[in-house]
Formats: structure tokens, C-alpha cells, sequence
């Protein structure tokens, strides 16, 4: 199977962090792939061959995700899947799993920690909240933080949106305590 991308989408938000200001902005980008479902409208048990496939939307998306990143490192990642309705939710859980994160992840330089992750079904022009957390230690609180994007016409009732989001740093203005960035191992996904 080959997913066939109908639309590619790119969002940039740039904050500045006028409290400390020697540090670096909160630059927060998002892609989006607006996929054709082959399982619209149907029920298919084996998503097995759109699991398979999504590994090559992922070597995609990292392309187009480095285009849009600019010379900014990565250091929390999210995901995010919108099936049309004429989908299921389940649709959009297919095209998120490790199959097609560990592209991106050779992409933004490992990320040892899980991806977060919201799926839903909707209609076009509904808005999604992508979770963020850092890449390689999930207990780094700074970095818990989100992205809003809106597609005005997607995805279309036989359609699945794709999104990953990436940030630079955490949350400005980030002080509620737990492991630092700086200090965090590395090793485990979690410290």
C-alpha cells in the first residue's frame, strides 16, 4: 500500500521570552501530511498494510519537518491524527505508531522517550491540540506543552491528517519544579 498525500501543511510559532531575555525563543513547528484513507467508509480489520506504509509518510514528513525547522534543535516532540468521517479514529492511530515515529526520530537526533500523542474524528477545519514532551526524558515538566493547529479544509470525510510537532526548548516561563533539561540522563526514556 502507498499512502497518497493530498496536501502538505507547515506551521511556525516564534516566542520570545521577554523574562529572561539572553534566552533562546520558543520556536514551535508543526507538519502536516493530509493523507488519502483507503479504508474510508469500510471496515477493515488488519491495518496491518496501512501501519507498513506509514513508514514512508514518515521519511516524509522528517523532509518536510527539517525544510520548516530551520537551524533550531529539537528538544520536545508530538503527534497527532485526524480521521475524516468517514473514517475511524482507529485510521489515524495506524499512521501514528512507532512504524512511522522512528523516521522522524532519526530525523530531530534520536528521542529515546515515547511520542505523545491525540487522535480524533472530524470534520474539516476542526482544531487539534498536539501534546509536547521532551525527546528523551519524559519526566522534564519544562517541556510539557502543546500546539494548536487548525486545517481549514482537511481532512475530508475520506481523508486522515498526519501532524508532528516539534519545540526547541520548554515552555517559557516554565517553573514548577522536576528534572531540569540539563540534568536530565538520557538513558531511559523517563530521567
Amino acid at each position: 500500500m502507498k499512502l497518497l498525500v493530498r496536501r502538505w501543511f507547515s506551521f511556525v510559532e516564534h516566542h520570545m521570552d521577554h523574562g529572561h531575555e539572553q534566552a533562546a525563543p520558543l520556536r514551535k513547528v508543526a507538519v502536516a501530511a493530509v493523507v488519502e484513507n483507503p479504508y474510508a467508509a469500510r471496515h477493515v480489520e488488519d491495518l496491518q498494510p496501512m501501519i507498513a506504509a506509514s513508514e514512508e509518510l514518515g521519511r516524509e514528513m522528517g523532509k518536510v519537518l527539517l525544510a520548516t525547522l530551520g537551524s533550531y534543535e529539537v528538544q520536545s516532540y508530538g503527534k497527532a491524527g485526524i480521521a475524516g468521517l468517514a473514517g475511524e479514529q482507529e485510521h489515524a492511530n495506524a499512521l501514528l505508531t512507532t512504524t512511522f515515529a522512528n523516521p522522524l526520530r532519526d530525523v530531530v537526533g534520536g528521542g529515546r522517550a515515547w511520542i505523545s500523542s491525540f487522535t480524533k474524528r472530524a470534520a474539516p477545519g476542526v482544531p487539534i491540540d498536539i501534546p509536547l514532551a521532551c525527546k528523551d526524558a519524559l519526566y522534564i515538566r519544562s517541556h510539557y506543552d502543546g500546539m494548536t493547529v487548525l486545517l481549514p479544509d482537511a481532512p475530508l470525510p475520506d481523508e486522515i491528517a498526519v501532524i508532528f510537532c516539534v519545540a526547541n526548548r520548554g515552555r517559557i516561563g516554565a517553573r514548577v519544579g522536576g528534572l531540569k533539561f540539563e540534568d536530565m540522563k538520557g538513558e531511559d526514556g523517563l530521567l
